[in-house]
């Protein structure tokens, strides 16, 4: 009888460990971002989700690689660590309108592969609670009567997600965006004080953020959000502002993409898995305490819809006159 020695043998175990490990074995997540804020969420609700549906065995490691609102992560994940099966990266709606404007560098849409939309959160047009303006056809009426005295504010600077939803009622006012008066803020809660206190006329904010305001006792009144579709819950009554004959849509996704080199096995286990966890009541109550809407898309559909956002965001960029990447 011939007896393996203990090195042997532990040699053999390792190689059947990496011969059956698979992408979702020691499965990171990577935030583009310090800790804190939307990119952070967006991993710990898949941390969450896959640890508690038992998809994954360990908790997933959250890592996080700050810099260029993105570009960073974007960048090192590309030339660095393209082949990595078991490494998705966070990114938001944001992160598309920045490939866009060319903020990402050399690389653009097309240089990885989109896992999932896993929710999102969607544009509000916001007044005071004691505003004239009672239904965003009226705000709309008085932008183009004056546009001098509507004035717009938003945690953004010109060419921002909060500023393109003020430039894109602007648009359906019949004005240049660029001509409109607009106030930018370190963030929300510096926009919806101003908005209260009667310094700006109109706040650009997102909805789950009207909510969780309208909530905690501000005085506002959301016209319009920017959805397909009414929203459930607390603004299951405000309308959309396609009800309100103004077509503008502001989905702000929240999701993942992988390396360009990502086998196309290792990307299906990510989508088949996403697709199994999203579909449960589990799943849509974790989203909805982190103040998500159901937004989901797997795979292929997650990867079209990535890339067509991006185009669209490109050209409206081009129609505001903003810089655009080539």
């Amino acid at each position: 009888m011939i007896r393996k020695s203990p090195l042997l043998a532990l040699v053999l175990a390792c190689s059947a460990f990496a011969a059956n490990a698979g992408p979702l074995d020691k499965t990171e997540c990577i935030a583009p971002a310090k800790p804190g804020g939307g990119f952070d969420l967006t991993c710990k609700l898949a941390q969450s989700a896959l640890l508690d549906g038992k998809y994954i065995a360990d908790p997933m490691r959250v890592t996080y690689m700050p810099g260029g609102i993105g570009a960073v992560a974007y960048n090192s994940v590309i030339a660095q660590r393209p082949d990595e099966g078991n490494t998705i990266v966070a990114f938001s709606g944001g992160s598309l309108l920045n490939l866009a404007q060319g903020k990402f560098g050399r690389y653009n849409e097309n240089d990885v592969r989109w896992l999932a939309a896993i929710g999102a959160d969607f544009g509000a047009v916001i007044v005071a609670e004691n505003s004239p303006f009672k239904s965003l056809k009226e705000l709309i009426a008085a932008v183009k009567a004056d546009p001098t005295k509507v004035v717009f504010g938003a945690g953004g600077t010109v060419g921002s997600q909060d500023w393109m939803k003020a430039a894109l009622v602007a648009k359906a006012a019949g004005i240049d965006p660029k001509t409109m008066r607009f106030v930018a803020f370190e963030g929300g809660g510096e926009a919806s004080t101003a908005l209260q206190g009667g310094h700006i006329q109109v706040y650009s904010g997102d909805a789950s953020e009207a909510q969780q305001q309208a909530k905690a006792g501000s005085k506002i009144r959301v016209l319009a959000v920017m959805a397909d579709k009414r929203l459930p819950g607390d603004l299951a009554n405000v309308p959309t502002a396609k009800e309100q004959g103004i077509d503008i849509e502001w989905p702000i996704i929240r999701g993942f993409y992988m390396g360009p080199k990502v086998s196309d096995a290792d990307f299906k286990v990510w989508s088949d898995t996403f697709k199994k966890m999203m579909a449960t009541p589990e799943y849509a109550k974790l989203r909805a305490d982190r103040g998500l809407f159901p937004f989901d898309m797997v795979g292929a559909e997650a990867d079209a819809y990535a890339k067509k956002r991006v185009g669209e965001y490109r050209k409206l960029a081009q129609d505001f006159g903003l810089a655009v990447a080539k």
